[in-house]
C-alpha cells in the first residue's frame, strides 16, 4: 500500500469511528432520558437547498424513467447486443414472449439463449380469465394501458428533467463551492 492509499484509509476509518461514536452516544442519550423528554439536537443541514431539490428531482425522474421504459420495452420486448438488431441473425440477449402450448398460452423469457416460464408475470399477465399478452404487467408501466407514444413522451420528458436537474446542480455546486469543498478529494485528515 502506498502512502496516498494509507491516508485515504485513515480518513475513512476516522470518519467511520466518528460516525459510530456519534450514533452510540445518541442512542445512549435517548435510552437514558425520560420518555416525556424528547431527544433533539441541533438541526444540521448537510446539503444546500439546491442540492436537496435536485436530488429529489433526480429520484422522481429515475422512478418515471424506469416505469416508462418498461412501457417502451413492451412495444418490442427484445434487447440485442451489438450494433444491429437481429433481422438476419439472432443476437438477442433478453426476449420476453408468449408461446402456444397444449395447455394454452405460456409466458416465456429467454435470457442468453436459456428459456424460463414466466407465466403470470412477464409476457402473460392478469387473471386467468383475462390474460393479457404484454412484456410487463400494467401495474409496472407508465401509463398502465398499452400506449407506446405516451410512454415515449413521458420517458423523454423525465430524461430531459433529469439532465436539467444535473446541470442546475452542477451550476449551483460550482457557485456555492460544494464541488470544491465536499466532493474533490483532499489530503487533509
Amino acid at each position: 500500500m502506498n502512502e496516498g492509499s494509507k491516508s485515504k484509509f485513515r480518513l475513512g476509518a476516522t470518519t467511520l469511528r466518528f460516525w459510530f461514536s456519534q450514533r452510540i452516544s445518541r442512542r445512549m442519550t435517548v435510552t437514558n432520558m425520560n420518555h416525556s423528554q424528547t431527544a433533539r439536537g441541533p438541526l444540521v443541514r448537510r446539503h444546500t437547498v439546491w442540492t436537496r431539490i435536485t436530488h429529489w428531482v433526480w429520484a422522481a425522474s429515475v422512478f418515471f424513467l424506469i416505469f416508462s421504459g418498461l412501457q417502451i420495452f413492451n412495444a418490442h420486448p427484445t434487447l440485442y447486443i451489438g450494433q444491429q438488431s437481429g433481422f438476419e441473425f439472432d443476437n438477442a440477449v433478453l426476449s420476453i414472449g408468449a408461446i402456444e402450448t397444449p395447455i394454452g398460452l405460456q409466458g416465456r423469457t429467454r435470457v442468453f439463449g436459456r428459456d424460463f416460464d414466466t407465466s403470470g408475470f412477464l409476457r402473460l399477465s392478469g387473471p386467468s380469465e383475462q390474460r393479457q399478452v404484454r412484456g410487463f404487467p400494467a401495474a409496472l408501466t407508465i401509463p398502465s394501458y398499452q400506449d407506446l407514444a405516451t410512454g415515449r413522451v413521458v420517458h423523454f420528458f423525465f430524461a430531459w428533467l433529469f439532465v436539467a436537474g444535473l446541470f442546475s446542480w452542477l451550476t449551483a455546486s460550482l457557485i456555492n463551492g460544494h464541488i470544491r469543498r465536499d466532493l474533490i478529494p483532499t489530503a487533509k485528515i
